[in-house]
């Protein structure tokens, strides 16, 4: 390989894709792209117990709409494939450089059954562990030769030392050194033939030319031992760059209980892609300058991982709905529209211009769910209290608004134009007359319009929208309930 840089997204087919793998995948995106490199996408199924069907769909439609696009993948074989584990597997790839380590010196068989292993298990400060205590590392060639030819049940582990250290750097952590006897003689290949993730992350990341290593720091610990893997192998290390965990408002690791772990999770609750792509972006890194909307070719040019940080990053579900409302707010029209029409059709049945309804609340929501609490009027007056027409700004009392309402009635119910314009500027000549001032008259309109305090349009845009007959009839109804 060149000295091009070249990064990976290596997931796991088991499910939604968590926001901590969406933040592995951008981030390595963002670094091979911030240099002009290349972006791999391999699939890691050898945990066959945990694969789900339909998880790699999942995987290739999260990528598609986050625009982050593979260079190399299953779909896209540039002369390092396959690109998928279990078809790694199966060409006899993994095993083949165990074999070598064995060869080395490096690993070696390990026959041990499941009752001896158990019988290693012993209780650390109220943890379970169990160090392997290299038996099967003393078996001559001959018995190993012989348990291999009777066909008994084998792994293969890695031969660590047992005394001195292993220091291994990482861009974000600087150098982590660990105590050799700490390292445990980890499986490389497994009883069923498979490959460990620890082993078969080495050999791919080798073999595809992976100059940077993109994961988080959960595997900050297994660093070490990947590392002496690299070494027994004789090949260059690639550049650690472990991102920081993840946790939700309460500190606590972020958990699928908390409802929005996943990519999908977002989308269900009316996040758009570019918004969670930004938002994940900030998720232990920002850029030097402190932008926080940042389009993914801003991402791009800005990112940086060497200002990444080491703290934990907590998952803020406000800001990212206040990230949600300013893409909303600058998003084009007719794509909002196509994207808010079904949330506004849950809620109206009746024959009204749906996109003006749009366009009130486009810059007043922040998910799309909301848009409901805000348009609920328009199909029906909800129960409200007559205090509501009492405005001290507006100098408006109940007395002021049934004779305010009394007074535009006939007027409304004359009027032929209903759009917005017309409507205002018809007031408006009332409110000259009466000598009052704008807010006087369109308060206790508005509230008998809406029967809500809080409404994503002034009275004449929610006239417009009502027309004649329905508002005509609901300053009736008004005007009826304040006399009472």
């Amino acid at each position: 390989m060149s000295n091009k840089v070249r990064t990976r997204f290596a997931p796991s087919p088991t499910g939604r894709m968590h926001v901590g793998n969406l933040r592995t995948a951008l981030y390595a995106f963002l670094i091979a792209k911030h240099e002009g490199g290349d972006f791999i996408l391999r699939i890691e199924d050898t945990d066959q117990e945990r694969y789900v069907e339909g998880a790699v769909e999942i995987i290739y439609r999260t990528m598609q709409k986050t625009g982050l696009v593979h260079d190399e993948g299953p779909d896209k074989d540039k002369g390092c494939g396959p690109y998928v584990q279990s078809e790694r597997q199966a060409a006899g790839i993994y095993l083949k450089y165990a074999k070598q380590l064995v060869e080395k010196g490096e690993a070696y068989y390990c026959f041990c059954d499941k009752e001896r292993l158990e019988g290693l298990k012993q209780t650390v400060a109220g943890k379970e562990i169990s160090i392997y205590d290299k038996h099967c590392l003393h078996l001559s060639k001959e018995e190993v030769e012989a348990n291999l030819a009777a066909g008994k049940p084998y792994v293969i582990r890695q031969n660590n030392p047992t005394e001195g250290t292993t220091t291994f750097e990482d861009e974000i952590y600087g150098d982590i050194t660990v105590d050799n006897a700490e390292l445990d003689d980890m499986i490389l290949i497994k009883s069923d033939g498979y490959p460990t993730y620890n082993f078969a992350n080495v050999v791919d990341d080798h073999l595809m030319g992976i100059t940077h290593v993109v994961r988080g720091n959960e595997y900050l610990s297994s660093s070490p031992k990947y590392n002496r893997l690299y070494e027994a192998f004789g090949w260059d290390v690639p550049v650690y760059i472990h991102c920081p965990l993840i946790t939700d408002e309460n500190h606590q690791k972020l958990s699928k209980r908390s409802g929005h772990s996943s990519f999908e999770d977002l989308l269900d609750q009316g996040f758009i892609t570019e918004a969670v792509v930004n938002f994940v972006a900030l998720l232990g890194w920002s850029p030097e300058d402190n932008q926080e909307i940042m389009s993914l070719e801003e991402l791009i040019r800005k990112f940086d991982y060497h200002h990444m940080s080491k703290s934990p990053a907590v998952f803020d579900f406000t800001k990212l709905k206040w990230m949600n409302g300013e893409y909303l707010k600058a998003m084009d029209f007719d794509r909002f529209y196509e994207m808010a029409e079904p949330y506004i059709k849950e809620v109206i049945t009746k024959d009204y211009d749906l996109k003006k309804i749009a366009a009130m609340v486009k810059t007043r929501i922040e998910i799309f769910p909301d848009i409901k609490e805000h348009i609920d009027f328009f199909e029906q007056v909800p129960e409200y209290d007559t205090e509501m027409y009492v405005h001290k700004k507006m100098k408006t009392t109940k007395e002021s608004s049934l004779e305010v309402l009394q007074a535009v009635l006939p007027l409304l119910e004359k009027q032929e134009d209903y759009s917005n314009d017309a409507l205002y500027a018809m007031l408006c000549e009332y409110v000259q007359s009466a000598g009052v001032k704008n807010g006087y008259v369109m308060w206790p309109i508005r509230t008998a319009v809406s029967g809500k305090q809080m409404t994503p349009g002034g009275a004449t845009e929610l006239m417009e929208v009502l027309g004649k007959d329905e508002t005509v009839a609901r300053i009736k109804a008004a005007i009826e309930l304040l006399s009472k």
